[in-house]
């Protein structure tokens, strides 16, 4: 029996809430317990370890299978097949070199705080998924990358590592733990690897199923690679979530995953709300669960009886209408309406807002976190920020939405990662859908000020806490003593 099916089913726990306002509905437990289970020994208790009987029992081809007919894709963003990754990577022969799985737990999409609170409520079942897919793909040694400001995480995910090294789970496997810098492309899994290798987060090119952790051929990053000879190394990166999805399917099998959930998007996902709600939190829903009803039972609504008027899925993804908030919790129909699910990370933002101020926010965002590789991607996300604050600041600028739309074309030019391209999509996105929002500011009404996007460093009682140094980032990644937007400066600045 597997660790999940001891836990209920009925009742949806929000997690960033204080327990009296944790609301009850159509949730699921699966990967969040009802209760933490932070020790293996509760772990085992709930029927932790199930994953890894059958894995010993049925082999790794029959966890490819499962894996195959539950349809599992990754939750981290990309929505990519599970067992299509794993496969690459385990095949290929000897020749190919040695392999290495990679849990990524570095979050930094704003909006999203599912990967921290699955790893302080469940961290033995993200390292029993990362253990299965070790043994899949043939690999000696794994990763978790977290980054170094997640304390909280790190302490308890160091625990649960020796915990199942000492009760003799890990059987030979070497887990470790790699803490990184705070930057956004951290998370992105070609910079990943270079952060595990000693390096900063810059993006390779090659995609790491195809040239992994320490290889040197052919030249992929900022530096000379750190490996010999001249093997390819495939790598598995999987997101936290997505592991510890893999370990439920093999414990219970597909057909146990597939009873909650869509035919493309099978099973349940972990998702937050923040922004201008009443609340913020994560909750774990069954997948096609409507955008609305994550929205009313996760946020409690907008706040103020006012009403959404757009909802971001991250910085990742085109914007999501108010008219469109029927759509179900999946990538099939996110991607019918011209969007994408991401890593189910939804920031509100409702009437009060000009979707101006907005697009001006994910921009400078992007900016700062650019890594400045790819110069269209760097001056291209630079010059939209300036443009789109110089309208805010000056209204009456219609050539600057002009230089806006010319950069954005050109942004996505020779980009080594996405971050153009979420430029591209983000912006235009929100341009494009409220005409009448550019048409304001052009005559000099900004709207509410909308506060800088940032990561959120946690959330408590329903309050999402937002990372206060971004605002004062610079496009070096270091930090100033102002804010970095005047706008911000201003709203900042002592009334006379």
């Amino acid at each position: 029996m597997g660790v999940h099916r001891l836990l209920p089913a009925t009742e949806l726990t929000t997690w960033g809430l204080s327990s009296r306002d944790r609301t009850a509905s159509r949730g699921v437990h699966r990967l969040l317990p009802a209760t933490e289970l932070t020790t293996l020994a509760g772990y085992e208790a709930a029927g932790g370890g199930e994953a890894l009987a059958r894995l010993h029992d049925l082999g790794p081809e029959w966890v490819l299978d499962q894996l195959d007919a539950a349809g599992l894709r990754g939750r981290g963003g990309g929505g990519f097949p599970t067992a299509t990754k794993w496969r690459s990577v385990r095949g290929g022969g000897a020749e190919v070199g040695t392999r290495y799985v990679v849990a990524n737990g570095a979050e930094g999409e704003p909006g999203t705080f599912k990967d921290r609170t699955l790893l302080r409520a469940n961290p033995f079942a993200v390292l029993e998924g990362l253990v299965v897919a070790a043994r899949v793909v043939g690999a000696e040694t794994a990763y978790l990358a977290l980054k170094r400001t997640f304390v909280t995480e790190t302490a308890l995910v160091r625990q649960a590592i020796d915990e199942m090294d000492g009760a003799g789970w890990l059987d030979g496997l070497h887990i470790e733990l790699v803490l990184g810098p705070s930057e956004y492309l951290f998370g992105e899994e070609k910079a990943l690897l270079e952060v595990i290798e000693g390096e900063d987060p810059l993006p390779r090119l090659v995609p790491p199923y195809l040239y992994g952790l320490f290889s040197t051929a052919p030249q992929l990053g900022w530096s000379a690679g750190a490996g010999d000879g001249d093997s390819s190394n495939p790598t598995v990166v999987n997101n936290v979530e997505t592991l510890a999805h893999a370990g439920t399917i093999v414990a219970n099998g597909a057909e146990w995953f597939r009873a909650i959930g869509t035919e493309g998007t099978p099973g349940s996902l972990l998702v937050t709300v923040s922004g201008d709600t009443r609340r913020a939190g994560v909750a774990e829903m069954a997948a096609g669960t409507p955008l609305r009803t994550a929205i009313d039972e996760i946020g409690g609504g907008v706040t103020d009886g006012r009403a959404v008027k757009a909802v971001l899925s991250g910085v990742a993804n085109p914007v999501v209408t108010s008219e469109q908030l029927d759509v179900p919790l999946c990538f099939d129909a996110f991607g019918a309406i011209g969007s994408g699910l991401g890593a189910a990370g939804f920031v509100v933002y409702d009437g009060q807002r000009n979707m101006v101020g907005v697009a001006h926010a994910v921009s400078q965002f992007l900016h700062v976190e650019s890594c400045g590789q790819c110069p269209a991607c760097k001056f291209g996300t630079g010059e939209v920020t300036a443009r789109l604050e110089q309208l805010l600041v000056e209204g009456g600028q219609p050539d600057a939405i002009d230089t806006v739309a010319a950069r954005l074309r050109s942004v996505t030019d020779a980009n080594r990662c996405y971050l153009g391209t979420q430029e591209q999509q983000v912006v235009a996105s929100l341009l494009a859908t409220f005409p009448d929002d550019v048409d304001r500011v052009l005559a000099g009404d900004p709207g509410d000020p909308v506060p800088p996007v940032a990561p959120i460093t946690d959330i408590t009682d329903g309050t999402a806490l937002r990372d206060e140094r971004q605002a004062n980032k610079r496009p070096d990644w270091t930090y100033g003593e102002q804010p970095l937007s005047s706008l911000v400066r201003r709203r900042q600045a002592p009334s006379a």
